[in-house]
């Protein structure tokens, strides 16, 4: 049994899962070394008994005593396709920041909805807990990269941290729509998934009527759901102006280094030029930051599978389509173009 001054203490202890109907709190124990691994934080499971842990929910008080004060947390939010768990994983540097790609909690509390909003501030200070000395001492910073299902929390996250920063990393829609393709069936459902999630939180009126939308393909749906997310984006940067910068996702690729040493200075870490150059040549960037192997292996085998004509040709049809939308409702896109990073 884990005691509480345990899990209060130890970042290794990470919440995991919020369990409403039993009034629990779910802990898993990650070593920080296992913090980068090719899989999701939310998608682990405990590797042995001892590594799982469950507190009520009414004794976060007792357990936010035991805390340590958090460090600085800072965020990378994106609209999913864009490179963004390949940052979170080459900002996780022993010494100097942990970086988190979707934890677990962040889920939990996007599909708890308002009745999660109490509780966002008590996880972040969880989430916040420098690895390092046991003391509260540590490494300089935590970096979070939710899932882009828990976008919606983007306001509550960044109310809850005044002192957090966030990159808003994106990606142009011929390539989010190429990336849906190459996922197959389950992609273009998941496509569709999103479109009906982010009319939810940053819908807006698109003058259809249910039997014309429901009439979309899977492509200008999921391309839908990339304009929304591009707007509600360009509505964060208005509302919390001087914590946010935007990041292109190829434009990251093509120049990994700048975009570390970018974000280091954005996020106060101890980052300098040579060892961001050491980073962008080493082996985060060799591997698939999602499935590990070789990544250019794997990428050359994504893109013969999906690669077609036809596919190309619907893609630019509904790039065309959605440059009228986005004229018709005074946005520049992509959302990239207005406070970037690089």
């Amino acid at each position: 049994m884990t005691d509480l001054s345990t899990l209060a203490r130890d970042p290794e202890w990470l919440p995991h899962r919020i369990d409403p109907a039993a009034g629990t709190l779910q802990f898993l124990h990650i070593p920080r070394g296992d913090l980068s691994g090719p899989q999701f934080l939310a998608e682990r499971t405990p590797a042995t008994p001892a590594d799982e842990a469950f507190l009520p929910l009414d004794a976060l008080d007792a357990l936010g005593a035991e805390q340590p004060d958090p460090g600085p947390l800072h965020f990378i939010f994106h609209t999913a396709f864009c490179r963004s768990t390949l940052l979170v994983r080459a900002l996780d540097i022993p010494g100097t920041a942990a970086g988190l790609s979707e934890p677990g909690i962040l889920v939990s509390l996007t599909n708890m909805g308002d009745a999660g909003r109490p509780l966002v501030k008590p996880m972040l200070d969880l989430l916040a807990r420098r690895h390092g000395s046991g003391d509260g001492e540590g490494e300089a910073a935590v970096v979070v990269k939710p899932t882009n299902h828990a976008n919606r929390l983007i306001p509550a996250l960044l109310d809850a941290c005044p002192d957090a920063k966030a990159v808003l990393m994106t990606n142009p829609l011929p390539a989010f729509l190429a990336a849906v393709v190459r996922k197959g069936m389950m992609g273009r459902r998941w496509g569709r998934q999103l479109y009906l999630e982010t009319m939810g939180y940053a819908g807006m009126d698109l003058g259809m009527d249910a039997r014309e939308q429901f009439a979309m393909t899977d492509l200008q749906a999921a391309g839908l759901a990339w304009f929304l997310n591009q707007r509600y984006f360009a509505m964060l940067l208005d509302r919390y102006p001087g914590r946010l910068r935007t990041l292109d996702g190829d434009a990251f690729n093509a120049r990994r280094a700048e975009t570390l040493t970018a974000v280091a200075e954005l996020f106060d870490l101890p980052l300098d030029t040579g060892r961001a150059a050491e980073i962008a040549k080493g082996r985060v960037f060799a591997s698939h930051s999602k499935r590990g192997g070789d990544f250019n292996a794997t990428a050359a085998k994504d893109n013969e599978r999906a690669h077609s004509p036809l596919v190309e040709e619907e893609i630019k049809q509904v790039g065309q389509w959605i440059d009228i939308v986005a004229q018709q409702a005074g946005l520049q896109l992509p959302a990239t173009t207005r406070t970037p990073l690089l």
